[in-house]
């Protein structure tokens, strides 16, 4: 299905090579020349740079420049290093000790990329209900910032700030190893909390005793274990004794092995890797005319039209998306994102939860306002879920069907991320969907995608990061590699292909009366992300890290400034820059930085036209960064619990549409409204199924 099939596209700037355009292109999009008759425009100049062009009234305006096309620093210079550190990844990657170090390739312009894609596809499908087109504005910084979810809900509540951890995660005042060292390489591994990691770490510990190893973690009730709140002392007994058992096992174990136990492993794939691997063959990813991949998501469209498409007006709340009926069943960041994104659009979501399997946002202990046990009190979910209505239900209760059959009759859109054939168990598969409700649009992302041999394995945010080769390439030549951002990536970029792609499916789906199967995979487009170096792999070169290193940068580098832990990030793109930067620091940039504050330096190489900017923590970006603040990249609402505080906004702005989040809602909240205004029960009927334990 190419469902910008006969569009034009131009590219302004260097735009033309960027992951944007591909992801435009992949939906049928047609590069052109001509402005005045553009479906899309895009650009990395900005509003006011192409303000003087012919753009037609009813073309889609894309611009995605470093700092916004509005505001106080709208001007200032950019680059990937500078983005990440303003927009707060760069602070937390690497090790405490060495300069913070960048995540390989693109990372921070891709994101904004596939933002740029969701904002370009929601306002394509506003066009079609208006004949009218907008422009879209995109701050790479702003995107960068929306990816700390975990930073911002730590100084926000406690002031409490997080730092590098290498090969770590942090989850609030929990740091949890991530990277291993192998005999022959490096695997990705965590302990997951409560029963959904159970199974995989009850898995790790049964190897362990297997091969005699020491097993600190044997007796372990893995329902009950809780990453965030397990004593560091304790966790730090484990990893070392989980560091000596990795130790003594190879690249291979881990694949094999370690695979058929059912571990939460993967190794850390080299670009040469992952051409090579299997999985990615079976699902036909590299099945291109050069042999790389084009493809961010597979869509099929519905097999059976429907007499006339289902009308779409605007609904009661403002956005692109207003009027679309979104039916939510996702649960952790690439589902809850995603849906936070369609409701911060303008959809209207029913989010299906249960009190059986609770979303883990609203698990997982991170500030001292928040305890354990409760599921309405963690503002990591009130972040992720702003825009939603609750749903209590307990699917596996035969009644429960009296509710899930007339919404999904209601919906325009189903998205869920659980397990591939989760949803086939339940019997909310593509297929039974359709058949009740045939212009319906399914959307999933899962790790691995829905077909393939990997496609029921388990996974995580940093396994799509392990196997793409992102991990591999993060962190100095002489080190072992870091975690890329030590804050979530694919986690955080599936949700806004998976949105883009629905868009792009609902205006479609006007067009021709046909709904369609969405199927995302988070493996694949951290892939995408990796093109560059996979391009090198082909050539038989092999890719290796290179700190803050970029090959199509003349230098850049993280520099020390006056204070704790106060650094500058700066690049240099020519000669005539390295001049300027000479002249500004007598020939020693090192030395000249050190001698003043990171404000201070930036502020001077900014005015000198150089792209810098400070390294900048949550502090520094929630309450000092102007340019985030003229942006709105936090959302003041107001959480019955919690009190008011700042949500990350979906870090996108639209010349016609306005967005109007509403905060994320507790358990259930909205079980009596959904099920009586959009299933029909009456009162009796809804007090009889509560009583018999459907509403739970």
């Amino acid at each position: 299905m190419k469902p910008l099939e006969g569009h034009s596209l131009v590219a302004l700037g260097e735009m033309g090579e960027r992951s944007l355009a591909r992801y435009l292109l992949s939906l049928g999009a047609i590069l052109d020349n001509d402005v005045a008759s553009a479906s899309f425009v895009i650009d990395d100049l900005g509003q006011q740079a192409t303000a003087h062009l012919p753009i037609p009234e009813t073309a889609i305006h894309v611009s995605v420049t470093p700092f916004g096309s509005n505001g106080p620093r709208a001007g200032w210079r950019g680059s990937e290093l500078v983005a990440s550190a303003m927009g707060g990844a760069l602070r937390v990657t690497g090790e405490m000790g060495l300069p913070p170090v960048k995540e390989a390739g693109d990372a921070c312009i891709f994101h904004a990329d596939m933002v740029a894609a969701s904002g370009a596809m929601a306002a394509h499908f506003a066009r079609g209900r208006t004949g009218v087109g907008q422009h879209v504005d995109i701050s790479v910084q702003q995107v960068t910032f929306s990816r700390n979810y975990n930073g911002v809900l730590v100084w926000q509540f406690d002031r409490r700030k997080l730092h590098r951890v290498g090969g770590a995660l942090a989850y609030g005042k929990a740091k949890v190893r991530a990277i291993w060292k192998l005999a022959d390489g490096w695997c990705f591994h965590s302990l997951m909390t409560g029963r959904l990691g159970a199974p995989a770490n009850q898995a790790l510990s049964d190897w362990m005793d297997d091969v005699g190893a020491d097993n600190p973690l044997r007796d372990t009730d893995w329902s009950t274990y809780n990453r965030s709140t397990l004593p560091s002392e304790t966790r730090a007994t484990w990893e070392a004794a989980i560091a000596a058992f990795f130790a003594g096992r190879t690249k291979r174990d881990i694949a094999t092995t370690g695979h058929e136990r059912g571990i939460n492993a993967c190794v850390v794939n080299e670009p040469g890797d992952v051409l090579a691997d299997p999985h990615l063959a079976d699902r036909r990813f590299f099945d291109t005319s050069d042999g790389l991949p084009d493809r961010f998501a597979i869509v099929d469209e519905g097999a059976r039209s429907v007499a006339r498409a289902p009308a779409i007006h605007a609904g009661s709340r403002p956005g692109p998306l207003s009027g679309v009926k979104v039916l939510d069943f996702a649960w952790a960041l690439v589902g809850s994102i995603t849906t936070k994104t369609l409701g911060d659009l303008g959809a209207d979501i029913v989010k299906v939860e249960s009190r059986t399997r609770p979303d883990l946002a609203r698990l997982d202990v991170q500030v001292s306002a928040s305890e354990a046990g409760n599921l309405d009190d963690k503002p990591w979910f009130a972040h992720l879920n702003s825009s939603k209505r609750s749903l209590s239900l307990n699917m596996k209760e035969r009644s429960s069907r009296e509710i899930l059959e007339p919404l999904i009759d209601w919906a325009d859109v189903v998205v869920e991320n659980f397990s591939p054939g989760t949803m086939d168990r339940l019997g909310l598969g593509y297929r039974a969907l359709a058949e009740r409700n045939p212009a319906v649009i399914m959307c999933s992302g899962s790790v691995f995608g829905q077909t393939g041999p990997m496609a029921q394995e388990w996974g995580v945010d940093g396994t799509g990061g392990a196997l793409s080769g992102r991990t591999y390439l993060t962190g100095y030549p002489e080190r072992d590699p870091v975690i890329p951002g030590a804050v979530p990536y694919g986690d955080v970029i599936v949700p806004y292909v998976m949105a883009a792609h629905i868009s792009a499916a609902l205006q479609r789906r006007r067009e021709t009366g046909r709904g369609a199967r969405i199927d995302a995979s988070m493996y694949e487009i951290c892939v995408q992300q990796m093109r560059c170096f996979l391009a090198q792999a082909q050539k038989g070169e092999r890719p290796r890290r290179l700190g803050n290193g970029d090959p199509a940068v003349k230098s850049q580098g993280v520099y020390a400034a006056a204070g704790d832990d106060r650094w500058v990030a700066l690049s240099i793109f020519d000669d005539i820059e390295q001049a300027k930067l000479d002249a500004l620091s007598g020939g020693d940039v090192a030395r000249w930085i050190a001698g003043m504050t990171d404000a201070e330096a930036v502020a001077q190489l900014q005015a000198a036209g150089l792209a810098a900017g400070v390294v900048q923590d949550a502090e520094d970006m929630i309450e000092h960064d102007p340019q985030l603040a003229f942006r709105g990249a936090l959302i003041d609402l107001d959480h019955p619990l919690l009190g008011p505080f700042g949500h990350v906004a979906t870090p996108m702005t639209f010349s016609r549409d306005t967005l109007a989040p509403y905060r994320a809602p507790r358990m259930g909240e909205h079980t009596r409204e959904i099920a009586t205004s959009i299933c029909g029960l009456d009162d009796d009927r809804f007090d009889a199924l509560q009583d018999a334990g459907v509403f739970k």
